[in-house]
């Protein structure tokens, strides 16, 4: 009876343990959801549709465009066209042909003028006693040339109009090489205009250029209104906005170079029908793109990205400063052998000054063997400073 009593006792004491409790189901965080899936819509339209203009980059990030690339992948390579696969099988043959230096080597200088030559008394005695390593070529746009100096007599070739601005002036540069292309000895094209001088004897000329496998082509990007600003899409496909450059003119090419920019009609059709002024609006100057452009995509390391021919456009005008017979010192010419800096600015709001270092075969060098502009009154002066100032 005790047992039973305790037992009942002992049931009617125990404690009902609670069963498992039912949680309701958790909510979903919605916000990370919502934020994800704004974030991928994002990158996906970024990368269908890339903004179109710098300002737009701005809205995402104080650095820009390069911020917003880097977070999307490459964009796929194009397929090219039948004249691009042509035109790249003709360039590396001829960029992969040995090049053939000798001691009869020479260097074509080529003057591209409008009439005389007004520093020919300066050039004849920059040219005295190396007869057997150089030629010379002018092409003469206006008038024909009353010659002074021998090395210049007999050397005109067949000359047409050429107006500033417009692919004529591409014209006769790739005229100039053409004549100059038939000498074989011809390892070196040099273009100079009427108003250009040498900064150097010509030993020191014919070794910095000789000595080297480059051309000095130059090449820079310029985002500004005078640069891409005059870029058309009618050159599409063959050459994109951003493979479009600016640079001068007055280049310096090796000879597979020379016979590179001969034999190309694809990117040459590209700028004579598409780059010139008021066209679609733009100003858009062949001689000074034209060049930048071609050798940016063919041949981007081949070139020196600068021009060994000086000219101060430090006032910002539309023409560079010319100088004058008072203006002819020592220390002018000695300011200009000294650099070995180029330094480009851009044409937009920014005005980004580009620097970098004039590299000679990875060594530092000065930038400029020639310069310009000078007026004709300077001869005199220049004439007398001559055996100092081409020794520096």
């Amino acid at each position: 009876m005790k047992t039973g009593q305790a037992w009942r006792l002992g049931m009617g004491d125990m404690q009902v343990l609670p069963g498992p409790r039912h949680r309701p189901p958790m909510k979903r965080p919605m916000w990370i959801i919502v934020l994800v899936s704004l974030v991928t819509v994002f990158l996906i339209c970024a990368y269908m549709y890339p903004p179109q203009s710098s300002g737009a980059c701005y809205v995402f990030s104080s650095r820009g465009c390069e911020v917003i690339s880097n977070w999307l992948p490459p964009t796929p390579a194009r397929e090219f066209t039948d004249e691009e696969i042509a035109s790249r099988v003709v360039i590396r043959d001829i960029l992969n042909a040995p090049a053939v230096q000798s001691e009869s080597s020479k260097i074509a200088f080529m003057f591209l003028t409008r009439g005389s030559l007004p520093f020919e008394k300066l050039w004849d005695k920059f040219f005295y006693g190396h007869e057997d390593k150089f030629s010379v070529y002018v092409h003469a746009s206006k008038e024909k040339p009353v010659h002074v100096s021998r090395h210049f007599a007999n050397r005109d070739i067949h000359s047409d109009q050429v107006i500033w601005g417009k692919i004529s002036m591409v014209d006769a540069e790739r005229r100039l090489l053409a004549y100059a292309l038939q000498d074989p000895a011809n390892q070196h094209f040099v273009l100079l205009s009427d108003s250009c001088v040498p900064l150097h004897n010509f030993d020191y000329i014919y070794n910095y250029l000789m000595h080297t496998n480059i051309s000095f082509v130059d090449c820079f990007q310029d985002p500004g209104p005078h640069g891409n600003g005059r870029y058309s899409e009618h050159m599409l496909p063959e050459i994109e906005k951003k493979d479009f450059r600016k640079g001068a003119q007055w280049f310096s090419v090796k000879r597979q170079h020379a016979v590179i920019v001969m034999a190309d009609y694809l990117y040459y059709s590209k700028f004579r029908d598409y780059c010139k002024p008021g066209l679609e609006g733009r100003n858009c100057i062949a001689d000074e793109h034209y060049l930048p452009t071609f050798f940016h995509i063919i041949d981007p390391g081949g070139i020196a990205n600068w021009s060994i021919t000086h000219v101060d456009w430090s006032e910002r005008k539309w023409h560079p400063k010319s100088y004058k017979a008072r203006d002819i010192t020592e220390e002018l010419l000695k300011n200009i052998t000294s650099i070995d800096v180029s330094v480009h600015v851009t044409s937009d709001e920014k005005k980004e000054v580009q620097r970098w270092p004039c590299l000679w075969n990875g060594e530092q060098r000065p930038c400029y063997l020639f310069a310009r502009k000078f007026y004709p009154e300077a001869v005199d002066n220049l004439l007398h400073l001559f055996s100092n100032y081409t020794e520096i």
